[in-house]
């Protein structure tokens, strides 16, 4: 899509904060539908007979499709109208989640999991390009932060609206709805879950796009900024990317297949899924905002005293709080001892998110980051679905799925092994790319 060479102005500052509302609504929306089918998974897994290793594959069928889409939306987005695929992302999302509701077996739950994945990948490379379109740079920040605060504020408001929604059709039973005819309570809460967002699909139809930017032309020496460059940059530097990525891999493993712990909770100390849906909402809720704000303070205060790596630093750090905390708390002997120490994987999954792309970007050219940074999703996600397939192998195959926490527990355990053993490798060629690319703290 052309790009004008004089820039338009700005939208008034209320359209584009109101934009930034109804992203940030949406990203919601897309937590909600990513998340219930890990609160779903016991009546799911007595409805169709399915093993832990069967669920495991349910889980990471997201997360399989949703990096790899990613990169295609990136080049869709620079070029297409996009509140109008935005829009289409959230109908996308939304009647697969529907569709998981009406699943006859497995197939089908499978292939509605990865159109929830199509939709949502969507959702952020848009919503970045349409913020940085409707706010100048020096007023850019407040706006990416507050949608970038919707992940745990998410995260958090998924999990209490799930729980709500489950309870309340636990205890009703089965429903009918036109159409759809009589429902198990799973399936209703599916379909009460995914409808809401057509209706907000719609309003993304009505709002008006912002006027693209035009791109400033980058001072960084590398050969071009195409595909095969960037490919090229990776390769160049590949044990340098491959000890980064390793490590926010196992945080991904680590997150992904905590999609067990409702079904854990249940099966070892007696939780029902509302139970520990109402406990991790409320923690998100405390814990997410104010984490994300913490950490990206020390970020900027610690590089304005001259650590020049602070970001990897931090992430190093929130490694060393991710994996401890993602294994013990399945040895606990009760369950609320067991959610405490969660709290505090809570705070070290975000401290490593927030610090990934904050670290990707300072060992990046500007001319290749955009593909850098969808490749990087893309690995991460990628890397991230083995963790659930993890634990249902591990609990079907060698623990025994009444001990199902043995499985998640192993989970950090393996995966932690390749990045602790490269940090010191990669550190030293992260410093050394760094001075390569003129990174400085100043």
């Amino acid at each position: 899509m052309a790009i004008d060479v004089a820039p338009k102005p700005y939208p008034a500052a209320a359209t584009g904060w109101f934009i930034v509302v109804m992203l940030t609504i949406a990203y919601i929306f897309s937590f909600i539908d990513r998340y219930i089918l890990g609160l779903l998974i016991e009546p799911i897994k007595a409805e169709f007979d399915l093993s832990d290793r069967s669920i495991g594959w349910l889980l990471s069928a997201f997360t399989l499709i949703y990096g790899f889409v990613g990169i295609f939306m990136g080049w869709l987005i620079d070029r297409g109208k996009r509140v109008w695929i935005v829009s289409i992302g959230v109908s996308l999302w939304s009647v697969a989640t529907i569709a998981t509701g009406t699943a006859k077996n497995f197939a089908q739950l499978f292939a509605a999991r990865m159109g929830v994945g199509i939709g949502e990948a969507t959702l952020s490379p848009a919503a970045f390009s349409i913020i940085g379109d409707s706010f100048p740079t020096e007023r850019r920040g407040k706006p990416v932060a507050f949608y970038s605060a919707a992940l745990p504020l998410g995260a958090g408001i998924a999990s209490l609206l799930s729980g709500a929604i489950i309870a309340w059709t636990a205890a009703s039973g089965n429903q009918s709805l036109p159409l759809f005819g009589e429902l198990s309570p799973w399936r209703f809460t599916m379909i009460v879950v995914g409808l809401p967002g057509l209706l907000l699909a719609l309003f993304f139809i009505f709002i008006k796009e912002p006027a693209r930017r035009p791109v400033a032309a980058s001072t960084e020496v590398i050969s071009g900024s195409g595909f095969r460059d960037a490919m090229k940059y990776i390769w160049d530097n590949r044990l340098l990317y491959f000890g980064f990525l390793s490590i926010i891999g196992t945080m991904t493993a680590i997150a992904y297949s905590q999609g067990f712990l409702a079904p854990t909770f249940e099966r070892t100390w007696g939780w029902s899924p509302q139970k520990y849906a109402l406990a991790n909402g409320i923690a998100l809720l405390i814990l997410g905002p104010a984490n994300m704000l913490i950490i990206g303070t020390l970020s900027d205060w610690w590089t304005k005293k001259g650590v020049k790596d602070a970001s990897l630093r931090l992430l190093f750090i929130g490694f060393f709080i991710l994996v401890p905390t993602g294994a013990l708390p399945l040895f606990m002997p009760t369950g609320e001892l067991a959610f405490a120490i969660l709290c505090l994987n809570i705070v070290g999954t975000g401290i490593v998110t927030a610090m990934g792309v904050v670290s990707l970007l300072i060992i990046t050219p500007a001319q290749i980051r955009g593909q850098i940074v969808a490749l990087y999703y893309l690995a991460i996600s990628w890397f991230g679905s083995l963790g659930p397939i993890a634990v249902g192998e591990l609990s079907s195959g060698l623990f025994g799925e009444d001990n199902l926490r043995y499985a998640v527990a192993s989970v950090p355990i393996l995966f932690a092994i390749i990045p602790l053993l490269m940090m010191p490798l990669t550190r030293r060629l992260y410093l050394a790319q760094m001075a390569r690319l003129g990174e400085t703290t100043e």
